[in-house]
């Protein structure tokens, strides 16, 4: 099972769904117009329109919880919620995939200030959260531009049973 948190208008899960046919497939989307796209294209298995942290999959936890472009968007006063919630909802497994700079910044983001943000949140993660990093790298814009990514890092952690 795999849940994605903020997951416009779906193209993660339409990838997965070429890669995963069989996986059961949720989303977290804040636009109620990507949201609507999302799931009309898409057979999903749980939907929620609204913030990450707002979620609530009543006792429901996925083997993998991931963003993907999402945590830059995300105020830093408001990032560890954010993360926490991506956290309690895994079973197992959560990629994170975001836009890397080693010093918190905001960048200008179609014309507007504080849209986006560059961090490590990798380390963010790894430091807040009981888990461990499984695998992590990078995905070149230039190369992967066709798929839709700027150039990204990313990481897998995996959560400690205790």
């Amino acid at each position: 099972s795999i849940l994605e948190c903020g997951s416009n208008i779906g193209r993660n899960i339409g990838f997965l769904n070429d890669v995963m046919p069989t996986a059961k497939k949720s989303i977290i989307e804040l636009s109620p117009e990507a949201f609507g796209i999302a799931t009309s294209n898409y057979s999903l298995e749980s939907s929620f329109n609204g913030p990450i942290v707002e979620c609530d999959f009543a006792d429901s936890s996925f083997d993998l919880t991931f963003t993907m472009g999402v945590m830059i968007h995300i105020h830093p006063d408001d990032l560890l919620a954010n993360m926490k919630k991506v956290y309690d909802l895994s079973a197992k497994y959560i990629l994170i995939g975001e836009s890397f700079n080693r010093t918190p910044v905001m960048i200008e983001y179609r014309g507007e200030k504080n849209k986006l943000f560059k961090s490590d949140f990798g380390k963010t993660f790894i430091e807040n959260f009981d888990v461990e990093l499984v695998d992590y790298g990078f995905l070149w814009g230039h190369v992967y531009d066709p798929a839709g990514f700027d150039d990204v890092t990313w990481w897998v952690f995996k959560k400690k049973i205790s």
